[in-house]
């Protein structure tokens, strides 16, 4: 298969980058990025490419599979605008154009709580987008919806002090759905659910992603 990636340079991103290039039945994998990631592999390539003008570059857009893994947070955006620019806009657009050139398999990494009516303003985010996605009815649709995720070398000291606790209580029954995963382990199970899942739409909540 060949695979297309957004969000090759966020941690989950990499991660699954490293896991379709080792895994035999993607024979290509393309990243388009707005900076180079320093990869270099026989199967990979990648397109630096503006996001805003994105339909230059929308010949490209073909494959089998697309991963969406870009997203930000509203500290980082800077802005509510430019947060719903990156984690909406920029991959509906996107989606779009994958859809029209004939891509039929997409996985979305979006969160667990994303609801389209949310008061919180990354979920409601992540939720409109899950169902514009859909709205375009790709054949086979699967978004994966994990809760916190463990960056491996972080320099978030919130993640460093968050994870031990939630991994304790997890361990014992308690705070589950809030059970940490790490993005290494996020990226293997989305790399593996085109090949194993049927077509039609598909939710792997936090619970599933563990056991899939």
């Amino acid at each position: 298969m060949k695979a297309l990636i957004i969000g090759a340079t966020g941690a989950t991103g990499m991660d699954l980058v490293q896991v379709l290039l080792q895994d035999s039945e993607y024979r290509e994998v393309v990243a388009f990025v707005r900076r180079s990631t320093g990869i270099i592999h026989p199967k990979f390539s990648e397109l630096v490419v503006d996001f805003e003008k994105i339909e230059e570059v929308s010949d490209s857009i073909k494959g089998d599979v697309w991963f969406s893994c870009l997203g930000t947070t509203l500290k980082a955006a800077g802005s509510k605008e430019k947060h719903w620019h990156i984690d909406y806009e920029i991959p509906v657009k996107f989606a779009h154009i994958a859809k029209r050139n004939g891509i039929s398999r997409v996985v979305l990494l979006s969160s667990y709580g994303a609801f389209s009516k949310s008061n919180v303003s990354y979920l409601r985010i992540k939720g409109q987008l899950e169902e514009q996605i859909a709205s375009l009815a790709f054949d086979q649709y699967i978004t994966f919806k994990p809760g916190f995720l463990l960056r491996k070398d972080t320099d978030r000291l919130g993640e460093r002090l968050i994870a031990g606790p939630l991994n304790f209580l997890s361990g014992l029954g308690l705070f589950k759905k809030y059970r940490p995963i790490s993005t290494t382990t996020l990226a293997g199970k989305m790399a593996k659910a085109p090949k194993a899942l049927a077509h039609g739409v598909h939710i792997v909540e936090l619970d599933e992603i563990f056991e899939f």
